[in-house]
């Protein structure tokens, strides 16, 4: 299997959409959790599509601790925002969990732990995540 990182980055930034879209739909149905988990994955890829353009991602569900490693190589205008990515992939990492199995040792499953307003501010943080992946691109001249 050969690498090809401008294919690895596209594919990497189409799945990230893919989520987003899908907790956008999620959101509208009023399926809290189902927003918080897609929006968690969309954050999720959303970091790794900024490591892509420079590494091969980790399968971790936070690639913030590689993400924030990276910013030492990024020039210096665009370093923090690319820390707030990773401030929202560290932020949002343990939703997956939590969406998938909700919290077992007091019995809540996901539905009884989500409202409104956490998949509003899932999906919010999800959008500042394309946002920023986006600039980055950008700045590089990697083409979406």
């Amino acid at each position: 299997m050969s690498l090809n990182p401008q294919t690895d980055v596209k594919y990497r930034f189409r799945l990230a959409n893919e989520h987003l879209e899908r907790a956008e739909k999620l959101f509208s149905l009023k399926d809290w959790g189902g927003t918080i988990s897609a929006s968690q994955l969309s954050i999720e890829n959303f970091a790794k599509t900024v490591i892509q353009v420079f590494e091969v991602p980790t399968w971790s569900h936070d690639p913030s601790n590689q993400l924030n490693n990276l910013t030492k190589k990024l020039p210096s205008d665009i370093t923090q925002e690319v820390k707030q990515v990773a401030t929202l992939a560290r932020e949002m990492a343990p939703e997956h969990g939590r969406t998938t199995y909700g919290e077992p040792t007091t019995g809540l499953v996901p539905s009884d732990i989500y409202k409104e307003e956490h998949a509003s501010n899932a999906l919010r943080k999800s959008k500042k995540a394309r946002k920023i992946a986006e600039m980055v691109l950008k700045r590089f001249n990697v083409r979406i």
